[in-house]
């Protein structure tokens, strides 16, 4: 008996030891960081504690570091981030600086993660006490500094130590990704990501805002789909990224947690439409009426996200959404074996996609570390469905687009034949329609009594020759030619001796308006005019001479066998450099008018000539 008295002891003994070291090594598990090595402030977690006070815990109810018991056991965080699922516990951290310079430093205590609900910071020691309370159920502004995260000052006079402690709630899961740094690192790192993040959401708003254009040009409907899609997942990204919060709602708590589930459940349908019009779902069929159901379910937690409390939502719309994303796939997998070639792309699109939700909502709901990696990863996992969805979309019209060239061939087939069948009376009708056309077109521009121009003609080519000759330099010359007296033949022997003498006319014109690219014009009554490009005013003189001289010469019978003589006055006018056509005319009018005020039976030249 007293050997097993001595035993007994001996035992004791050593669980007291094993006790008092184990509690010994409880109280040295936060050593402190030296905050000016950059090797410890890489390795912060090593020097993390913390307490996860659930709601019958001591330290659930105390709302700052003096309010805790001193019999607390801080858990070390071992170099572990520190990730927590749902949980109804306040977590308590904390870590224990130094400045082992001689000088007073600035670091920053950064919080990695925008979604929680509410952090207070504390810095504190026998000559500092200060304190910053903030989180998403804040205004934004509290949180003292303007960027997505929360930044904590951690600012040391030399060889100054410091306590600094945070205590977190937050109804969803809780992420406490801790680094401390200094305020370049802190700059250079927020230059980088918001490169990334600029790049990221610009390529989506693009990719967002083309496919809209290509719906509103087209009418096909999934390009509005796919644009919904690609909005309201870059919405979903910038809330959870902290961007929402910070410029969209900083002074809304309540949408900081409401729009997460709302965002969730809209991007699920806007998958399901996208998903159900480009897979060419055919209507009625099974496929059809469940991915319908799951729209329907779609819109009735958007709507249960503004009632339900954010726990319950987020769990019930992200599994909601993972699970109807999974079934997409399937439907995308089964498309491509039935032969429907843009389902493989969009399956590869979704298989990609689906790993990164996977891996992004259980970063999310805090199963697995490093959130700001697995934001990463999620972008780049859009990133590559984004194009691929594209690449999709361009093979869908591909193939569409086939079919169409099919069905436009098959046509063209029934077309000829058809054609084949009626080629003789076409082609008769267009020869007559041909014929047709040409006398139209010769009653449009030529006058019907004496087979000259017409004034519509002068109108339509005299621009055009006054432009050549501006361009080329080379002369134009406009004659106005009018039978003088020509009102008494109609009154003596009648409009119809009047006709046979503008024809007699017409036919001397066109004896002396030879070369291919004069032309003679009947513009009205007995006035006549000729455009006579590559002629300066002397030869247009001449030729008008010749003309009038030849009608002198030559008579025309009456009804009754009388000889009459007719004779022409003329009006010539030369383009000047920078003229238009309505001088030119005008010009050529005045010289006629001065012919005939002369004793008419000649020809007048405009008095204005090259300086």
């Amino acid at each position: 008996m007293p050997y097993l008295r001595v035993l007994l002891s001996f035992l004791v003994l050593i669980i007291i030891g094993i006790s008092t070291q184990a509690k010994a090594e409880t109280q040295a598990q936060c050593p402190v960081l030296d905050a000016s090595d950059p090797s410890q402030r890489a390795a912060l977690m090593d020097y993390v504690c913390y307490i996860a006070a659930p709601p019958e815990h001591p330290a659930h109810q105390a709302t700052k570091p003096s309010e805790l018991k001193g019999e607390l056991e801080w858990t070390y965080a071992n170099g572990n981030d520190l990730v927590f699922s749902h949980t109804d516990s306040v977590y308590w951290v904390t870590v224990n600086v130094v400045n082992r310079l001689d000088t007073r430093q600035l670091w920053y205590l950064k919080l990695n993660y925008p979604l929680l609900d509410h952090v207070s910071y504390w810095i504190s020691n026998t000559s500092i006490n200060q304190s910053i309370v903030t989180g998403d159920q804040r205004p934004f502004v509290d949180r003292n500094i303007d960027y997505r995260y929360f930044l904590f000052p951690v600012t040391l006079g030399g060889q100054e130590s410091a306590t600094l402690t945070l205590r977190i709630q937050s109804e969803g899961a809780l992420n406490v990704p801790l680094s401390l740094a200094t305020p370049d690192v802190i700059i250079e790192d927020s230059n980088h990501l918001t490169l990334a993040h600029g790049l990221f959401y610009g390529a989506l708003a693009i990719f967002a805002i083309f496919n809209l254009l290509l719906y509103f040009s087209s009418g096909t409907v999934y390009y509005f789909h796919n644009a919904f899609y690609m909005a309201a997942l870059a919405m979903f990204l910038f809330a959870m990224g902290g961007f929402a919060n910070q410029y969209f709602w900083p002074n809304s708590t309540s949408l900081a947690n409401t729009s997460i589930p709302v965002l969730i459940a809209v991007c699920t349908l806007a998958i399901i439409l996208f998903g159900r019009s480009f897979l060419d779902i055919t209507p009625g069929t099974v496929t059809d009426r469940l991915l319908k159901t799951e729209a329907i379910i779609s819109l009735a937690l958007i709507a249960l996200s503004f009632v339900l409390p954010y726990s319950l939502s987020i769990v019930l719309n992200a599994a909601s959404g993972i699970a109807f994303i999974a079934f997409l796939f399937v439907i995308g997998l089964m498309r491509w074996r039935e032969g429907y070639m843009p389902a493989k792309w969009y399956a590869l699109a979704w298989s990609g996609m689906l790993a990164g939700t996977m891996i992004y909502a259980l970063a999310a709901f805090g199963y697995i570390s490093d959130f700001l990696a697995r934001e990463i990863f999620m972008q780049v996992a859009v990133g590559t469905q984004v194009l691929l969805l594209n690449y999709a979309i361009v093979q869908r019209w591909r193939l569409l687009n086939q079919k169409l060239l099919d069905v436009e061939q098959n046509a063209r087939i029934e077309l000829e034949r058809k054609v084949y069948e009626r080629t003789s009376q076409l082609r008769s009708t267009m020869r007559e329609l041909e014929q047709a056309n040409r006398k139209l077109a010769a009653l449009s521009l030529n006058d019907s009594l004496t087979g000259l121009h017409n004034r519509r003609h002068m109108d339509n080519l005299l621009p055009e020759l006054c432009a050549e000759t501006r361009r080329t330099g080379q002369p134009l010359t406009l004659a106005l030619i009018d039978a003088d007296h020509f009102k008494s033949v109609n009154d003596r022997w009648g409009h119809d001796f009047g006709d046979t003498c503008l024809k007699h006319i017409a036919d001397v014109l066109t004896r002396h308006v030879k070369r291919p690219r004069d032309v003679a014009i009947r513009f009205g009554g007995e006035e006549f005019a000729l455009l006579l490009p590559g002629t300066d005013a002397d030869g247009a003189y001449r030729l008008c001479q010749r003309v009038l001289e030849d009608m002198e010469a030559s008579s025309i019978h009456t009804p009754e066998g009388e000889k009459v003589t007719l004779t022409l006055s003329a009006g010539t006018a030369t383009l000047m450099p920078a003229e238009n056509e309505k001088s030119l005319f005008k010009r050529a009018d005045e010289a006629l008018y001065a012919a005939k005020s002369n004793g008419r039976n000649q020809v007048a030249q405009s008095k204005i000539t090259e300086d």
